[in-house]
């Protein structure tokens, strides 16, 4: 079967796979080829791919390295529209100082670093935040989760060496070393995230690199084309998902480790966690597609070395089509292997089509 019979599951478009060409300001720049899986080419739905930056709303640096800082970052972000960068025709490395923050009152943030930019949080710092629930950023509706806008919109970008240092509280937006997302709706194409953590323990804290939680449901949070390397965090190295419809296309996920322990609700005298290698997620009435993928060397120390998937009520189903996952170890449960995979209570067998599980 042919990847592009897969249009009447996935959405149509061209496959993602290949190298391909992306504007930035008025130069169009070709996309690293080393960027997401290598053999992925499953067909990405228009809502999957990259936006068009040919004519930004703003752009960050003139032409320099040293004009290319922390504080422009934040305060292009901040904002908003589409955002570029020209720090000069060699790649550079942002240190991150402080997270940009999207206000709610965008409609749209697009962050593209044309394939030349490296966001680094240093060790102790989170990159991007968005947050419809938090009225620092202004509350735009009375009902703030799973709110339809803002959309970010994250491209062309690396996040290296992020930080969440968030402890798992009530009130606490916890997780998400490289991206915290609440509510809205969220986009990462041609980006790489390597080395990025957030706290080591906390029974539902995850994302070593992106958080998404309270999304808004009509939507899908799209990770296309990218890679997820070294990662770490309690749950979920690489991705954290509640309440949010994960669809990954074309993507590597390598040497994840979710390194919490104890698991969801947490065992008498542990701190809990400890699930999804690359992935966790949870939630009602959802389902999450992993489509031209690869993952191997991912590890958790309790369930699912590369995916923990719960659904708590309402149906779903762990979907996982032309990609391939293997070893990618469970310190104490899975029902397949480097996947824990249960709806309304019941452990279930994903839906594979022609993947390799092993």
């Amino acid at each position: 079967m042919a990847a592009a019979a897969l249009t009447g599951v996935l959405g149509s478009g061209a496959a993602a796979g290949a190298v391909s060409t992306v504007q930035v300001g008025t130069a169009a720049v070709r996309a690293i080829p080393a960027v997401g899986n290598p053999t992925g080419n499953v067909a990405v739905p228009a809502a999957g791919r990259a936006v068009n930056t040919k004519h930004p709303t703003r752009v960050i640096g003139h032409g320099t390295p040293a004009s290319c800082t922390s504080a422009a970052v934040v305060k292009a972000v901040a904002a908003g529209g589409i955002i570029t960068f020209n720090c000069g025709p060699k790649p550079v490395t942002i240190t991150m100082t402080a997270t940009a923050k999207v206000v709610n009152t965008s409609h749209q943030v697009v962050l593209d670093g044309g394939g030349k930019v490296t966001l680094n949080g240093a060790g102790k710092t989170r990159i991007l935040y968005m947050n419809t629930c938090d009225p620092k950023q202004k509350y735009t509706t009375n009902d703030c989760w799973e709110q339809q806008w803002p959309l970010l919109v994250v491209q062309n970008l690396t996040f290296k060496n992020a930080y969440s240092a968030t402890k798992q509280t009530a009130t606490s937006n916890y997780g998400g070393g490289a991206i915290f997302d609440e509510g809205g709706q969220l986009k990462v194409v041609n980006s790489v995230f390597t080395g990025d953590r957030c706290y080591a323990s906390g029974p539902d804290l995850g994302g070593g690199a992106i958080r998404a939680v309270g999304m808004y449901m009509g939507a899908v949070v799209y990770i296309t084309h990218d890679t997820f390397s070294g990662n770490s965090c309690s749950n979920g190295a690489a991705l954290s998902g509640l309440y949010a419809r994960f669809g990954v296309f074309n993507s590597l996920f390598t040497k994840n480790k979710a390194i919490g322990w104890g698991a969801n609700p947490a065992s008498a005298g542990t701190p809990g966690g400890g699930s999804g290698g690359a992935i966790y997620t949870d939630g009602n009435h959802y389902s999450l597609i992993i489509a031209g993928t690869a993952m191997s060397g991912n590890t958790a120390r309790e369930g699912g070395g590369a995916i923990f998937f719960v659904v708590n009520a309402g149906g779903g189903q762990l979907k996982i089509k032309y990609s391939k996952l293997t070893k990618n170890p469970s310190g104490q449960f899975q029902n397949a292997p480097g996947i824990f995979d249960s709806v309304d209570g019941a452990d279930v067998q994903p839906v594979v089509v022609h993947s390799t599980i092993s």
